[in-house]
């Protein structure tokens, strides 16, 4: 990882957890994986250097030790990833490293989680929290661990968490010579922050969530560092992208309603940044239907994205249409499939992806996933990865 800043900080976190872990190593719980994958592209890139495949390694260890009656709990959860091409995809990263103490109606958590919001399938909107590990995979569901004080109060009128996030995970990106970029590489050395405090900007969040019969709400507000930045040359040079990342306040709100075989669910939000404000939705449905040839069930899932910026959105979904399927197979391997196609409606674009998982044996599982694009036009933010189709194989070993 090339931000000295981030080398710093990881190393200095790594060292508190080594600390805090030896306290009680022996009333600790340690498992986690060791993962082998392999990715390979049907065709050239549109931009040159990167090559036609991709080999990595990577190890997840996880930590765990509660005590006090089980009120306090303590988790450590490190990442390490071996890339042999892109050396950007070699990283280090702290997924959660965290302390959590827990009363009787409220919760206390200081150090790096990872915290979701959201309902919808195919695409996380209102998800906000951490920041995403891009070199990961492209369909963001990769996150960095942040930094943060939360606490969560519970009470009969809902639940209200509270955020004080102090510093701020930069994204990463793939380097020269790794795969699903556009063009120019990004240089994430030389970030442009809007705040003069850059990483030590103080972000702050609230979000209330309740259950009422059928349905799951949540209300959210977020204040601090853009998670998606803008890539932009420096000057006259062309040869590269640096980052700015912007400051933002966005309000949002999650729904999901329960209704026999059927989920209904919505996410929406109004974003200013920049002196100007944006509303974004994706909405839709999941019919699950239970016995399909013997024990299989299957999910059908359709949902709509919609952006007001419309063409001027730096993401894919301003005015389009995701059909997919969920099966599950209800085996003694676990077996799942989910795939799905995003149709753009503006330029008739199409994403496709396919994700199989299955364990094998009593301490492995195989993943195997495929992702294309077709039909995608210039100018549509999926351009530039749309010769990056790829198949990815990954077996994992946990322990």
């Amino acid at each position: 990882m090339k931000n000295r800043q981030t080398v710093v900080r990881i190393t200095l976190w790594a060292v508190l957890a080594l600390v805090v872990g030896m306290v009680d190593a022996r009333g600790g719980e340690w498992s986690g994986k060791v993962s082998a994958q392999g990715r390979g592209f049907i065709e050239s890139p549109l931009a040159p250097g990167p090559s036609d495949g991709d080999l990595s390694v990577s190890i997840e260890p996880l930590y765990y030790h509660e005590w006090v009656r089980r009120r306090e709990y303590f988790q450590f959860e490190p990442f390490v990833r071996i890339d042999l091409n892109d050396e950007n995809r070699t990283h280090l990263d702290i997924r959660e490293l965290y302390w959590q103490k827990v009363g009787s109606n409220w919760e206390l958590i200081a150090g790096l989680k990872h915290i979701y919001w959201g309902v919808t399938e195919s695409q996380h909107l209102v998800d906000i929290i951490n920041q995403t590990d891009q070199v990961e995979s492209p369909d963001g569901e990769d996150k960095l661990g942040q930094p943060m004080v939360a606490l969560t109060l519970i009470r009969d009128w809902g639940v209200l968490d509270l955020f004080a996030l102090p510093l701020f995970r930069e994204r990463t990106f793939p380097g020269v010579d790794g795969r699903l970029r556009g063009p120019l590489p990004v240089n994430s050395d030389t970030p442009v922050y809007q705040s003069g405090a850059r990483w030590h900007h103080f972000d702050w969040a609230v979000r209330w969530t309740h259950t009422a019969g059928d349905y799951d709400i949540g209300i959210s507000h977020f204040a601090g560092t853009s998670r998606l930045p803008r890539l932009l040359p420096v000057g006259m040079n062309i040869s590269e992208l640096v980052p700015h990342y912007d400051l933002m306040n966005r309000t949002s709100v999650d729904l999901q309603a329960t209704k026999g075989d059927w989920l209904w669910k919505v996410e929406a939000l109004t974003e200013e940044s920049l002196g100007d404000r944006h509303q974004a939705l994706v909405g839709g449905f999941e019919r699950t239907f239970v016995g399909i040839k013997g024990a299989a069930d299957l999910g059908a899932l359709v949902e709509y994205h919609y952006d007001s910026r419309g063409s001027n959105a730096p993401t894919p979904f301003e005015n389009d249409w995701f059909a997919g399927g969920r099966l599950a197979f209800n085996d003694v391997s676990g077996s799942e499939l989910l795939a799905g196609a995003i149709v753009d409606f503006a330029d008739g674009g199409v994403a496709l992806f396919v994700e199989a998982n299955r364990r094998v044996g009593e301490s492995y599982t195989l993943e195997l996933e495929y992702r294309g694009a077709v039909n995608v036009p210039a100018g549509d933010p999926l351009y530039f990865i749309s010769a990056d189709d790829f198949f990815s194989i990954q077996l994992a070993r946990h322990f």
